[in-house]
């Protein structure tokens, strides 16, 4: 089969490597019909979460058609079409049973060495190193999925799957950046990244009933989409004006109620904080850029809370925990647990609450994806976000 290969910083092949094969009773093969690449896969791509080898199959956002399935696999039929959330669960350890599906104590082979930087090991992840167990991801023609009999969510109507792919990662994301950050009714939101998360937080946030969703970036089009659909008041910061003094201005001196941080650990800022973070994490004294961190905790009003759905994967230097701690912030993160989402977003889907289509700008074939990663990275033609299509 073709897939997209990892083989060393910004080099990204699509190779012929061999069709999975059912390797457990509640194992399924896949057939994907579409897959995207995510804003994580970036860090991937840059070389900065650990433990990659060259051949490394990438992606964690796909859906496709069931083609087989194991002898523990009731729920499934050949030929059922799925969405597959990232997070691998096994659903029934301690953090199963309770909804922690991206904490499954058992879905990653490679624990012990999550466990010497983690102190515990998350869930498994699909395409995601071999410090989240080394999985074979969905950015090719067919995918082994484990505990099948947990995780896949059966599409049964007419849906496109534009309509439907991001419910395995980006959509949930964005939804429990939003959830955790328990936004009352007439809250001011305030949320960093207008990329594919940042665009379904501001969407969720509006589902929590706030009275202003305030989006900070520096791409116009990103910016743009924010207002268009999300309703969102904006803040370029390239437009020299201090984030943090802007949102007090726009919030009568107060700062707002709740802060979400979607841009994670690639954080973009000019100017000597910019620098310092750059140059730091290039030569790996720290691993992740903090910037809009420091900028959330410093913006959030007294008592509020700080939501982070961006990724981050390993250290950071100088956030104002100072700040935090005498402000009084609750500050909520974590991968998402996209099992405990899948049914009520897709309700929403089907309700036409929402439709998470709007985010895609370029749809480009599989065998193009070492092109769709640069015009992802480089952001070119106002690119959002890339789906490939497998041929």
């Amino acid at each position: 089969m073709k897939a997209v290969c990892w083989n060393g910083i910004a080099n990204v092949t699509v190779e012929d490597v061999p069709d999975p094969q059912l390797l457990n009773p509640r194992d399924a093969i896949i057939q994907v019909s579409s897959t995207a690449i995510c804003g994580s896969d970036l860090h991937l791509y840059d070389g900065y979460v650990p433990a990659m080898k060259p051949g490394d199959i990438l992606g964690h956002e796909f859906m496709g058609t069931v083609m087989e399935v194991g002898e523990q696999v009731s729920n499934l039929r050949v030929g059922d079409r799925v969405v597959v959330p990232f997070p691998i669960a096994c659903g029934h350890c301690y953090f199963c049973e309770r909804g922690l599906w991206a904490l499954c104590d058992n879905s990653n082979p490679n624990a012990s060495f999550a466990e010497g930087m983690y102190g515990h090991s998350p869930a498994g992840i699909y395409g995601y190193s071999h410090l989240l167990g080394g999985y074979a991801g969905g950015q090719a023609e067919f995918v082994r999925v484990p505990f099948a009999d947990v995780g896949p969510f059966k599409i049964e109507n007419g849906f496109l799957d534009e309509q439907v792919l991001f419910l395995t990662d980006i959509f949930p994301t964005g939804y429990m950046a939003a959830e955790q950050a328990n936004i009352q009714p007439g809250d001011t939101v305030a949320v960093w990244g207008c990329g594919p998360v940042g665009q379904f937080a501001i969407q969720s946030a509006w589902m929590f009933n706030p009275a202003r969703v305030i989006a900070i970036d520096r791409f116009p089009e990103r910016l743009a989409m924010a207002q268009t659909y999300g309703r969102a008041e904006v803040i370029n910061y390239e437009d020299g004006v201090d984030v943090v003094e802007t949102l007090k201005q726009m919030t009568g001196g107060m700062g707002p109620d709740v802060c979400i941080d979607a841009v994670g650990m690639e954080a973009h800022k000019t100017g000597i904080e910019g620098a310092y973070d750059f140059v730091k994490q290039t030569v790996k004294i720290e691993s992740d850029r903090p910037y809009v961190l420091r900028e959330c905790i410093q913006a959030c009003r007294k008592a509020g809370t700080v939501s982070l759905a961006g990724v981050y994967g390993g250290f950071v230097d100088t956030i104002p925990m100072g700040a935090a701690f005498n402000k009084g912030l609750t500050i909520k993160m974590g991968q998402c647990h996209v099992h405990r989402y899948l049914k009520p977003l897709f309700e929403k889907i089907e309700s036409g609450q929402i439709d998470p289509s709007f985010v895609v700008t370029h749809m480009l074939p599989l065998r193009e994806a070492p092109q769709a990663y640069e015009i992802f990275k480089k952001k070119i033609d106002g690119c959002i976000k890339v789906v490939l299509k497998p041929e």
